[in-house]
């Protein structure tokens, strides 16, 4: 569950230190090959990555590239180069901005100030802004070296290990629109430098190489024999070329279509083996070896594209150590693979979250899972928090429909059950116990229509009635029996404009996947406040409204004033306030538009307003979400991060506090506990668990001083070691780890209106329903603005030892039932409330709760009964210490009756206290555990009983705290008597000795 690696770099003299570029999931560094990763790139305002690159004579210096380089419908754009001179922990842009994807760099071994940077171009728009740039110093200046035309840009780009003057690169003519891909043109072709650039020749059929038009071209260099070469050439027949006089001549080698007529225009990259030149590894939807220089490659893939055998496959970036050919990485669509055996044995880092989710989903289960569609992955679920020790586990998760992943919905009635969409309207019912789903597309409607559903299709469960779901081809079709019939509702809701439907748009490798379906819909939205009201938006910019369940439509597309003409309409939200009003999410960077829009309508779409531009937020646009209960807080998913408003949209500010400005696909809101879930396209899933306290923000209700904040529903989670299944340790770095939402506690939220000092403490009082104390918190490390307490969801307790009050373990886990908190900072006061609910996983009788309350409040009794006592000894042992150290400062003789009743008095005592509690031996001790009996370890039996039990008590338990009570009462007695038989005469003796100090014990 990782996503697109499209980079590989190692430093070559100490290859543990890697750095991975994922598509659109920033760059990620390793310092112990590959066991530990971290993100470097987060700060910087993209974190979409074509390319990247060492500087092998100074490891501190990183290059790197952004803006994908394979040019994919999904693909995500880039803003120019960024430089690294202190190994990734700060960035500086470094131009190249409009070329907008960068897929090579190669940096000069000899002259490091000399960088040759490889510029794909935006795919969708033809422009000068690609080609091959070199900088020789360093990057403050650039000059374009390589150019064709402007739809054509690098595919490739090699140097010679051996002339560091001498490099191939491969031009790319290629076009993307809404609706179709070519690939290959006049502008594509191998050329080859001898003197760092100055002059190029552009090699031809003269030279081996095939006639005619060309398309994408992958080539690579032999590290151990620079004159052998191979060149995987997209043509009119594609093939796999070679040459053994370093490129000087072409010999086609091998054109078996299984092995190199694989989607060129995606996989079309090729790797040889660091020391043997006859090893050749071709890239693309599995992994193949050549072990005769490409002539034949082994039917059984080394990795093959298969979802049950060693790592996901569709592969982009390949890496081979230069001094051990066993060692080499490979990058895919499910993120980075290790080999140190030649590919025998891979090892998957699953601690790099770079997973892309086109769609999101949440249950109302409780924990809540979150669900998503991810790029080339399926959907999934898993656990939005867990009640388990640690934090959220890969193996939590679980696969439930397969394709590319996208709407993901969970029956809110019955979470075991959903729907699940993948590409080209496939869509499911998926059973989650089982494991199982079954189709439910819709099929057309007659023998004469063609569906045309996008790569996204829209789709919507209908708000009232559970059995009812909305899916979008260029109809909205509709089905009230969980799929299992569908019909027709809308007429043809796009332009249907025969031209965007041709299929075959020309280029030399046809590439029809689905992806560029083009007329459909790509969003439904039912309105949540009027039964009827259903808004559709399409791919070609088709704004339509049904205010009568779909038996007549409105085409509003006009009435959207400056919404870009065939805008790409991400997602229609309708509003949870009124029926009339719906937010309108549309991008148009397709088009060469890169601007964002957000347009809102009030009046059932006669009129809108944009209320997101260049100005406000950076970005085009992809996902909205107004908060179900304060109408003034809304959240923008862009391009480039996750943005906030607390005006309704009037105003903008970047939501940052770690989340990076990562392409931020979807939203929702999990609503019983008023949580964000942020589904992103290259970082995977976010949440934010405290709306509660936006809302406050949002709705202007802060108070000077100190606020207390509204706080979600706490859960008495019962338990006492509950770890995750299989096996319970991470191995620190190796095992991936979501951050978890506290359990068995509650987070008290506050806000200051003030900086505090160093000297300010917050103090938190908790009181029940009858307004008993139960507790009492306190915090010292303050700042401006949220902060949080911890309560453990307990009252006070009383303890063996002498903590300070609340920073005991966790006391008496409290009844579930309403609580007060009352706060109080720098003489100002507020009040919050937290509702306590039982455990939902034990269906459990209140009275047995109680029961079971009643049974701890006892033992708590005991303990404070056992703990009194053993004080008392304590305190007697520890001013006997201080009077043996006065005594001996005094000069008092060892044979003095005084201080031989001391040391007699020391050793009852000690006698004393092991008829309570069994002591540790006064020796070195390996292990040690008492089993005899005494008060103490009857009181500790009786607590381990009371701590985990969830069912009514036994008479058995009820006789285990009646015995522990009768053994603390004998010895109870016992110290009495000795206090006042032994110790009272030789404290009436100490007091009379005159000894300083004593008088006041």
């Amino acid at each position: 569950m990782s996503g697109r690696i499209t980079a590989i770099d190692v430093l070559s003299s100490n290859p543990k230190i890697i750095y991975v570029g994922a598509a659109s999931g920033g760059v990620w560094k390793s310092e112990n090959g590959g066991s530990a990763w971290t993100p470097v790139f987060d700060e910087q305002p993209t974190q979409n990555i074509g390319a990247l690159a060492i500087d092998q004579s100074d490891p501190n210096v990183i290059w790197v590239g952004t803006g994908e380089g394979n040019p994919r419908n999904s693909m995500n754009l880039g803003m120019g180069i960024f430089k690294s001179m202190d190994a990734g922990k700060t960035w500086q842009h470094m131009g190249l901005e409009d070329t907008k994807t960068i897929h090579r760099i190669i940096i000069d071994p000899k002259d490091p100030n000399m960088i040759y940077v490889g510029a794909m171009g935006d795919p969708f728009t033809a422009n000068e802004h690609r080609g091959l740039y070199k900088t020789i110093d360093g990057g403050e200046h650039w000059e374009k070296i390589l150019f064709s035309n402007n739809t054509s840009g690098i595919g490739d780009l090699v140097m010679d290990p051996a002339n560091n003057n001498k490099l191939f690169a491969a031009l790319y003519q290629h076009k993307r629109s809404p609706y179709y891909f070519t690939s290959g043109g006049e502008g594509s072709g191998m050329y080859v430098t001898y003197d760092g650039g100055g002059q190029w020749k552009k090699l031809g059929k003269e030279d081996g190489l095939p006639s005619g038009d060309l398309g994408r071209i992958g080539i690579a260099i032999a590290p151990s024999d620079t004159s052998r070469m191979y060149a995987k050439i997209e043509a009119e027949k594609n093939a796999l070329y070679r040459s053994d006089d370093g490129g000087i001549s072409w010999q086609l080698i091998n054109d078996d279509p299984k092995f190199t007529n694989n989607r060129p225009f995606y996989f079309q990259d090729i790797a040889v083996d660091s020391k043997d030149p006859d090893r050749l590894y071709n890239i693309y939807q599995p992994l193949t070896v050549s072990y005769d220089g490409g002539k034949t490659f082994d039917k059984t893939p080394m990795i093959p594209a298969d979802e049950t055998k060693g790592i996901h496959a569709d592969f982009h970036a390949f890496w081979v150590n230069p001094n051990d050919p066993q060692h080499f990485m490979i990058g895919g669509d499910g993120g980075l693979g290790i080999t140190y055996d030649h590919g025998k044995s891979w090892y998957f880092p699953e601690t790099i979250p770079v997973a892309q989710f086109y769609h999101i989903g949440v249950d109302h289960d409780r924990p809540y899972n979150v669900y998503g569609g991810m790029q080339d992955n399926g959907n999934w679920s898993g656990p939005g928090y867990t009640w388990k020790r640690g934090g959220i586990r890969t193996l939590y998760w679980q696969y439930l429909v397969g394709g590319d992943g996208f709407d993901i919905s969970p029956d809110l009635t019955n979470s075991r059950f959903g729907y699940g969409s993948s590409q080209n309207g496939n869509l499911y019912r998926y059973d989650k116990v089982t494991g199982y789903y079954v189709s439910i597309q819709p099929p057309a409607p007659d023998q004469k229509t063609t569906l045309r559903f996008n790569w996204n299709a829209g789709f919507a469960q209908d708000p009232y009635d559970r059995n009812k779901a909305y899916y979008g081809s260029q109809f909205v079709h509709v089905t009230y029996d969980k799929g299992a019939s569908w019909e027709v509702i809308s007429p043809d809701l796009t332009t249907n404009n025969p031209e965007h439907q041709k299929g075959d748009y020309g280029g030399l490798t046809l590439d029809v996947s689905g992806a560029e379906m083009y007329n459909s819909i790509l969003t439904i939205a039912p309105s949540p406040v009027e039964k009827k009201t259903i808004w559709v938006g399409t791919d070609d910019g088709q704004v339509q409204l049904t205010i009568d369940g779909g038996k007549t439509w409105k085409h509003l597309t006009a009435r959207v004033k400056g919404m870009p003409k065939e805008g790409w309409i991400a997602q229609i939200k309708a509003s949870r306030y009124d029926a009339a009003t719906a937010w309108m999410v549309v991008n148009n960077y397709r088009k060469g538009d890169y601007a964002p829009y957000l347009f809102k309508t009030e009046d059932y779409g006669k009129t809108w307003k944009r209320l997101a531009d260049e100005q406000k937020v950076k970005g085009y646009t992809l996902t909205f979400i107004q908060d179900p209960v304060e109408p003034n807080l809304v959240f923008l998913g862009t391009e480039n991060g996750l943005w906030m408003s607390m005006d309704e949209g009037l105003s903008w500010v970047q939501f940052k506090n770690g989340f990076p400005s990562v392409s931020t696909m979807d939203i929702t809101i999990q609503e019983p506990e008023s949580a964000l879930i942020v589904g992103t396209f290259g970082r995977a899933i976010w949440v934010l668990d405290d709306l509660l306290t936006l809302r406050e923000i949002a709705g202007k209700r802060l108070k000077k001083g100190i606020t207390a904040l509204p706080m979600n529903d706490a859960v008495q989670v019962k338990g006492l070691f509950i770890n995750p299944p299989g096996n319970i340790w991470t191995g620190f770095h190796t095992t991936f780890e979501g951050e978890n939402k506290v359990f068995q506690r509650t987070k008290i939220p506050f806000y200051l209106s003030d900086q505090p000092d160093s000297t300010s403490v917050v103090k938190a009082a908790v009181f029940d329903s009858d307004k008993r104390l139960l507790k009492t918190l306190e915090a010292k490390k303050l700042d401006k603005g949220l902060n949080y307490l911890i309560w453990k969801l307990d009252e006070q307790a009383a303890s063996f030892s002498k903590r300070k009050p609340g920073t005991d373990p966790k006391g008496i886990s409290v009844l579930p039932g309403d609580y007060t908190i009352e706060l109080t900072y720098a003489g100002t006061k507020d009040v919050t409330q937290v509702k306590v609910i039982p455990d939902p996983r034990f269906d459990m009788d209140p009275k047995v709760d109680q029961a079971l309350y009643a049974f701890r409040k006892e033992i708590d009794r005991q303990v404070e009964v056992l703990a009194k006592q053993f004080h008392a000894i304590d305190d007697k042992k520890e001013l006997l210490d201080k009077t043996t150290k006065l005594m001996e400062e005094k000069g008092f003789a060892t044979d003095d009756s005084l201080v031989i009743s001391v040391q007699k008095m020391k050793v009852a005592l000690k006698e004393l206290r092991a008829k309570g509690q069994i002591p540790r031996p006064e020796r070195q001790v390996g292990a040690w555990q008492s089993f005899e009996t005494s008060p103490y370890a009857q009181l500790q039996d009786v607590r381990r009983v009371g701590r985990a039990q969830t069912t009514v008590l036994s008479e058995q338990h009820q006789k285990m705290l009646e015995q522990a009570t009768q053994s603390i009462a004998i010895f109870s007695k016992e110290v009495d008597s000795f206090m006042k038989t032994n110790w009272t005469p030789l404290e009436a003796a100490l007091k009379n000795s005159g000894l300083p100090g004593l008088n006041d014990e």
